[in-house]
């Protein structure tokens, strides 16, 4: 394993360990195979533009050390079990997520509807919990999905956390739909954003799933613009007020955690 050095002033007892090149290829690997599916070794070294001569080294390692496994044929290449245990045991230790279990079980019973909890990364969201809705009918947004917190109304209640200048910079000047109700246009969102900060939660619909209303706020467990929770409803189920009951048991939730917090930091 080569690993690059830089150097630091003399008396300082030696050098300082630079990025380790087979090290970051490894989390390259896994964020692009977690991202975009499986692939082959041609079809990983052509995505991640690693010579086959050295993808196939590391290939080998990760697999049989369990965070990749192949498909019978041994020639394409998925996360493994491995993957899993790590994963899972971000979840099972994760502070936030055990203060926003019993929220989200409440929030379900309320409104029978789909409840997303997720934290930004970036300029995107990953889902961290979820409660299915009672209706057969449902949004299918799996645990770990990572979508661009610009075009998800949850992602967009959390950007409305932070100052004006960081949001621009998130919000690309040219935004890829998710679908074809996807607002685009930097100024657009950045005005949704803006009234999200205004109202204290956000509405998207049919932006990041067909057929589907989300309603978003921002959950205040960590520093501003890191967590958010959401309510998504198929649009034909929005009838005789279930809308406004939605955004009103939402920003009540959201109050009181706000509450408890401030009354806990004064103590």
């Amino acid at each position: 394993m080569k690993v690059e050095k830089t150097a630091v002033p003399s008396g300082t007892g030696g050098s300082v360990a630079g990025p380790v090149k087979s090290a970051a290829r490894a989390l390259d690997l896994l964020d692009e195979i977690a991202t975009h599916g499986p692939g082959t070794q041609l079809q990983l070294s052509t995505r991640l533009s690693i010579p086959k001569s050295s993808l196939h080294a590391l290939l080998k390692t990760m697999t049989e050390r369990g965070w990749l496994q192949t498909d019978p044929t041994g020639s394409v290449y998925q996360l493994g079990i491995h993957s899993l245990v790590v994963s899972s045991a971000y979840l099972t230790g994760d502070s936030v997520l055990s203060r926003a279990n019993p929220v989200m079980d409440e929030l379900a019973a309320a409104t029978e509807e789909t409840v997303n909890l997720a934290r930004r990364d970036g300029d995107h969201v990953i889902y961290t919990g979820k409660r299915e809705s009672v209706h057969p009918l449902r949004m299918h947004l799996a645990v770990g999905r990572r979508l661009p917190a610009y075009s998800t109304a949850l992602g967009r209640a959390v950007l409305a956390e932070l100052p004006a200048d960081e949001r621009a910079r998130l919000v690309p000047d040219e935004i890829a739909p998710l679908t074809a109700r996807t607002t685009t246009g930097k100024d657009e969102v950045l005005a949704i954003i803006d009234a999200a900060e205004r109202d204290g939660y956000t509405v998207e619909s049919e932006e990041s799933c067909m057929g589907v209303r989300c309603f978003g706020v921002s959950l205040p467990f960590g520093p501003p613009g890191s967590d958010g929770l959401s309510v998504a409803a198929p649009i034909s189920r929005l009838t005789g007020g279930r809308e406004d009951n939605i955004i009103e048991t939402l920003l009540s939730i959201k109050a009181r955690l706000s509450t408890v917090r401030e009354h806990s930091a004064i103590r």
